[in-house]
C-alpha cells in the first residue's frame, strides 16, 4: 500500500467548500478528511470536532509553540490550523488527506508537501456567492461585504492552484473532484507500477 494524496480544497466564504467534501467523503473509507482548529465561534449546525475543533486563542498559541499544527493563518480576525499528526498518520496509512484552507494556509502547505494537489472551489459568479453567503443567515451586512472583499482577493489566488472547479451544480463539483483524484493517483510523476 503506498502513501495516500494531499488533497488540498480552498475557496472563499459561501462557495460550498463544506458541502462538496462532505458529498466528496459520504461512503469512502480510503479518504480522510482533516478536521481544522479554530478560534472563531461555532454557528448554528456545526459540531465541535466534525465542523471544526473550536478552541481559545490560547489554546491555539499553545499549538503553536508546541509544533503541533501543520499550517495555520489569521482569517478575518480568526485562527485557522490543520493539526499535524492525524494527517501524517493517515497518509502513511495509504488513505487520501483532504485539507479544507484558505489560500495562505496552502501555501505553506505546498512548501511541506510539494506533491500535494491543490484544488480551488470556484462560485459561478459574485452575485451568487453574494446570494449564497446572504442565505447562511449567519453574518450581518458588514461581515457578509468583508467576505465579498476577501472572495475578490482570494480568486485571484486560483492560478497558483492544480485545479480549478466551479460548483455550479453539487454532483459535478463533486464528481469532477474525483476525477481529479483518480488522474493524479494515475499520474507518471507519481511512479509507474512494475510492469513485470
Amino acid at each position: 500500500m503506498g502513501k495516500g494524496l494531499l488533497i488540498i480544497v480552498s475557496a472563499p466564504a459561501g462557495c460550498g467548500k463544506d458541502t462538496v467534501i462532505e458529498k466528496l467523503i459520504s461512503g469512502c473509507s480510503d479518504i480522510y478528511y482533516s478536521v481544522s482548529a479554530t478560534t472563531r465561534p461555532m454557528r448554528k449546525g456545526e459540531l465541535d470536532g466534525k465542523s471544526y475543533y473550536f478552541i481559545s486563542h490560547g489554546r491555539f498559541k499553545e499549538m503553536i509553540d508546541s509544533n503541533d499544527l501543520l499550517e495555520y493563518a489569521e482569517y478575518v480576525g480568526n485562527y485557522y490550523g490543520t493539526p499535524k499528526s492525524p494527517v501524517l498518520e493517515n497518509m502513511s496509512a495509504g488513505k487520501d488527506v483532504v485539507l479544507k484552507i484558505e489560500v495562505e494556509g496552502a501555501k505553506n502547505v505546498k512548501n511541506l508537501f510539494s506533491d500535494c494537489v491543490l484544488i480551488f472551489l470556484l462560485p459561478p459568479s459574485f452575485q451568487e456567492l453574494e446570494r449564497r453567503l446572504r442565505l447562511r443567515g449567519t453574518e450581518d451586512e458588514f461581515a457578509i461585504a468583508s467576505r465579498i472583499l476577501k472572495a475578490r482577493e482570494e480568486i485571484k489566488e486560483v492560478y497558483g492552484y492544480d485545479y480549478a472547479v466551479v460548483n455550479d451544480d453539487l454532483e459535478t463539483a463533486v464528481d469532477e473532484i474525483k476525477s481529479i483524484i483518480k488522474a493524479e493517483k494515475l499520474s507518471v510523476k507519481r511512479g509507474v507500477k512494475s510492469i513485470e
